[in-house]
């Protein structure tokens, strides 16, 4: 296993990015990868991997972004070593907040890649999140060892009702959404985030590894 990258935007590195796919057959990842597979077919739309130097089946914190940006295309994984500002952001603030890569998974709301090519980021709208919401249910089978959600931004937010019902007893965080666009409005955005991954790293450290 390669080491964990020290700065953000890592796999803007042709190498790096090169090592980082020869790992995508890792069995930790290997069920979530199934999973995007699927939803990948019956949507007709990619759905990127999780990037196999996270957690995997083993996370026991689900990092809930809202879809993925149209770079991923380049990289192919939901990861926090993207060359975008998204990723950088999610990188420092989950070092700051000293969350072992291990303990995490990244995922999104609307997990398949809903922009036309050489299109600009836009939110999900409305019928894709509806259309996404099924898909939950199993996500959250494959993660036996959870011990707590941060649903980061407004469509992720509205993922805790089902949540509730799905997992009853998993602790729930709400956070700004990491994009440069929100963090960049005020100094309360980046602090939000702050306090909600550090809330998620006290439960992390009161759980059984």
């Amino acid at each position: 296993m390669p080491a964990e990258p020290q700065a953000p935007r890592a796999l803007a590195d042709p190498d790096a990015l090169a090592a980082r796919r020869a790992l995508i057959g890792s069995p930790h990842i290997a069920p979530i990868r199934a999973l995007a597979a699927r939803i990948a077919a019956e949507r007709g739309a990619p759905v990127p991997a999780p990037d196999p130097l996270d957690g995997g089946v083993d996370a026991r914190m689900l990092l809930l972004l809202e879809t993925p940006g149209p770079a991923v295309l380049r990289t192919g994984f939901v990861t926090r070593d993207s060359a975008n500002g998204t990723a950088a952001n999610l990188f420092r603030f989950l070092a700051e907040a000293g969350i072992a890569r291990a303990d995490t998974l990244i995922w999104n709301t609307v997990p398949w890649l809903i922009h036309q090519e050489g299109a600009r980021n836009r939110a999900p709208r409305r019928a894709e999140v509806a259309a996404a919401a099924p898909y939950l249910a199993p996500l959250l089978d494959l993660l036996p060892r959870l011990a707590v959600a941060v649903l980061a931004g407004r469509f992720a937010g509205e993922a805790a009702p089902a949540l509730a019902v799905l997992r009853p007893d998993l602790p729930v965080i709400r956070v700004p959404h990491p994009s440069p666009t929100y963090v960049c409005t005020a100094p309360e955005v980046p602090a939000r985030i702050r306090r909600g991954l550090a809330e998620a790293a006290a439960r992390l450290g009161r759980m059984p590894g």
